[in-house]
């Protein structure tokens, strides 16, 4: 199995969330080794390069900011590292003329739908991927996160929440062969209505609205059209669960557990994971093993199922 990158441009206007102005990101092709970097082309009086890493990971709330060794921020990286993995991307450079990341429509779908579009270019040079050897876990009150051994990438999500148009919801998937194309990508981020009222109010969540985010009020979805799937609010979990899992640097063959668990959680798995002796170990990927992986085996078709 061979390293892939974009086989072109790929320009992704859209709106900053808690700015609430315009963002223009787009995804470069990236030469092989290179990994996934951000590039703030807004900064010019410093180093604007940002690594999509583990360890570049500060102060993980609400969303995932990356920073780099002289402050160059940029958040909300998820669902584009979602995407960027899901399909297959193991090469690019997100150029970004702000600090946050579009919002888009609150999923993957619209990256994704542009990466598929275009299409991917192989590059001549192996690709290496972390299998997971020993089980690691984080508990934080309620919420836990685990990676054990498995064969292939799979997941296991459980959301619990008091408000009756989430509850309790709970998904198991097997993610190779393009899986998170079909089932998670177009799942939107959600928040109940006084969430939306209570950032508002500390000068956040200007750019958000009910076309970029589900918004919930007891037991109503309040958001026009309602759901995408019955079960969209664990589904949106599992997508960002891969895009924080993807700042590994590279492909995990292990199974992922997640209850409750937000994007510090699964950050401090990933740097427990690399600080524990034996618990994970690099190999190189032969065909049999990238069949197991998360964007091999998608189809053009698989464009028509992306909302």
């Amino acid at each position: 199995m061979v390293q892939t990158t974009l086989r072109a441009d790929i320009a992704i206007p859209g709106t900053g969330l808690h700015s609430g102005k315009p963002v223009r990101m787009t995804l470069r092709p990236a030469p092989a080794n290179h990994g996934i970097w951000f590039r703030r082309t807004d900064v010019t009086d410093r180093d604007n390069m940002i690594p999509a890493r583990y360890d570049a990971v500060t102060a993980p709330q609400l969303c995932t900011p990356l920073v780099n060794a002289e402050g160059v921020e940029v958040s909300t990286v998820e669902h584009v590292m979602a995407a960027l993995a899901g399909c297959g991307v193991h090469n690019a450079l997100v150029e970004i003329d702000a600090p946050e990341v579009p919002i888009l429509d609150g999923s993957s779908a619209r990256i994704v739908r542009e990466i598929l579009r275009r299409g991917l270019r192989s590059q001549d040079a192996p690709l290496f991927v972390f299998r997971v050897r020993e089980a690691i876990e984080i508990r934080d009150g309620d919420a836990m996160a685990r990676l054990e051994p498995a064969d292939r990438f799979e997941m296991d999500y459980r959301i619990e929440f008091d408000e009756p148009a989430i509850g309790t919801q709970e998904l198991r998937l097997d993610l190779s062969n393009g899986a998170f194309v079909r089932e998670l990508c177009d799942s939107r981020t959600f928040c109940r209505q006084r969430d939306v009222e209570a950032m508002r109010a500390a000068g956040l969540a200007r750019g958000g609205s009910y076309e970029n985010a589900v918004v919930v009020q007891d037991a109503e979805v309040l958001s026009p059209g309602g759901l995408r799937h019955a079960d969209e609010f664990v589904r949106h979990k599992m997508l960002d669960a891969l895009g924080d899992l993807a700042l590994a640097g590279a492909p995990i063959l292990g199974r992922y557990t997640g209850l409750r668990a937000g994007h510090a959680v699964t950050n401090a798995l990933l740097h427990k994971l690399f600080a524990t002796p034996g618990a994970v170990e690099v190999m190189e990927c032969d065909a049999e093993t990238a069949a197991m992986l998360p964007g091999v085996g998608i189809e053009h078709g698989d464009l028509s199922r992306v909302a």
